[in-house]
């Protein structure tokens, strides 16, 4: 037992570290011109979707209705956290009280939309660290499968969460910081839901059906419109549409 627990809590570190990773193009991009933020807020916007639909059809195989109920869920948890943050802008509220916002941002660039992914991101690592913690209720060799499954699948994640960063200011190796951050709670949820394996496995399609309604809530709010704004509508819709598929095959084969 605390063999594997040990194997747990490495793999579920390893699972948020290459995150990280998906910031790393942006080391090779020096100037973030209009442009530049079109490309990637359409990237983020497809690999968010693409991300979604993964998680609604993994979440359908648990269940349907809990699916549908954390879908439900997700989407009325973003309105509201948008309202939330919509009203502290309007209220003209100190950033410099809130050190989370401090750090998203960036000579005054739109901070609530960078804030609004990482929170959503975050609690979609919420889900993975669970199914981490239960692969690993079975044989070994099944858990570290998982678990790697979920780290390579984490790297075009970090990759949309850097892309939304990026363009809105913040330098790679912060956004590479904020990607490590929304995977922090995979070790995290890995430990109990390894101990308590019956008792977290009802609650995944929920926080799965959550995850998907939240990312596709904001990608039809935020991201996708503003990609339209910067390279067009049908350029961004192309872009949008590529990079679904390049995470969907990701995903078909991990």
């Amino acid at each position: 037992m605390e063999d594997k627990l040990i194997l747990v809590i490495f793999y579920g570190l390893l699972s948020a570290l290459t995150t990280g990773l998906g910031a790393l193009p942006f080391i090779f991009i020096r100037k973030i011109t209009p442009k530049v933020l079109g490309i990637s807020n359409a990237i983020a916007a497809g690999l968010m979707m693409g991300a979604s639909f993964g998680l609604l059809f993994e979440a359908v195989e648990y269940s349907k209705s809990k699916m549908i109920l954390g879908f439900l869920l997700g989407v009325i948890f973003i309105v509201v956290t948008d309202w939330i943050l919509d009203r502290m802008r309007k209220k003209r509220l100190k950033l410099e009280e809130d050190e989370l916002a401090v750090g998203l941002t960036y000579l005054g660039l739109d901070w609530r939309k960078s804030l609004l992914i990482v929170v959503i991101m975050t609690f979609h690592s919420v889900a993975e660290g669970i199914g981490i913690g239960a692969s690993f209720g079975g044989t070994v060799k099944f858990g570290i499968m998982m678990s790697i499954a979920i780290a390579i699948h984490n790297i075009p994640e970090g990759l949309a969460i850097s892309a939304v960063l990026v363009s809105r200011g913040l330098s790679w190796k912060k956004a590479a910081f904020w990607s490590i951050f929304t995977s922090l709670p995979q070790p995290v949820m890995a430990v109990p839901a390894f101990l308590f394996v019956d008792t977290f496995k009802p609650y995944v399609p929920v926080g799965l059906g959550v995850a998907a309604g939240a990312m596709i809530w904001l990608i039809f709010s935020d991201v996708s419109p503003e990609a339209g704004e910067y390279i067009g509508h049908k350029k961004a819709a192309t872009l949008v549409s590529l990079s679904i598929i390049i995470m969907l095959i990701i995903q078909y084969f991990i």
